[in-house]
C-alpha cells in the first residue's frame, strides 16, 4: 500500500538527518533498505516547512516497521493512503506484493513534485 507522508523534522535533527541520509545510515537495520533514501530523495519542502513524500509499506498497520526509523528524526504529522485500497493489486489480493512493480509511486510522486522544492536540498549540510 501506499502512504502521503506529512512529517516535521524534531528541533534540533536536520543536521543529523542530513547526515545519516548521506552516510546511507537512515533505516539501516530495516527491512525497507534503501527506501527510506530513495523516500527522502523524492521528498518535497512544503510551503509550511513540513515534508512529504510517498512510501510504499506491507506492514498490518502503515509503517509499522519504519515509523522507530522515521521518528528518530522526524514528528509524524500524518499518514495517510495514498489511494483506495480497493485499487491496489496488492491489498484487494490479486497480486500480492504488486506495489513492488507497479508505477503508482512515479505518479503519485510527480504530482507531488508540484508542491514544493526538494527536500533535500533544503537541509542544512553537517
Amino acid at each position: 500500500m501506499r502512504y502521503l507522508v506529512k512529517a516535521r523534522v524534531k528541533p534540533g535533527r536536520e543536521q543529523a538527518l542530513h547526515q545519516a541520509i548521506a552516510d546511507g545510515s537512515l533505516g539501516r537495520h530495516s527491512v525497507a533498505g534503501d527506501e527510506f533514501l530513495r523516500d527522502m530523495q523524492q521528498a518535497r519542502r512544503l510551503a509550511d516547512g513540513t515534508a512529504a513524500w510517498v512510501e510504499v509499506c506491507f506492514c498490518p498497520s502503515p509503517l509499522e516497521e519504519e515509523r522507530a526509523h522515521w521518528e528518530k528524526f522526524f514528528e509524524l504529522l500524518s499518514v495517510r493512503e495514498a489511494h483506495a485500497r480497493s485499487h491496489c493489486r496488492h491489498e484487494n489480493g490479486t497480486e500480492f506484493w504488486a506495489c513492488a512493480g507497479c508505477d503508482c509511486t512515479e505518479r503519485l510522486e510527480a504530482r507531488l513534485q508540484c508542491e514544493g522544492p526538494p527536500f533535500l536540498a533544503t537541509l542544512p549540510a553537517t
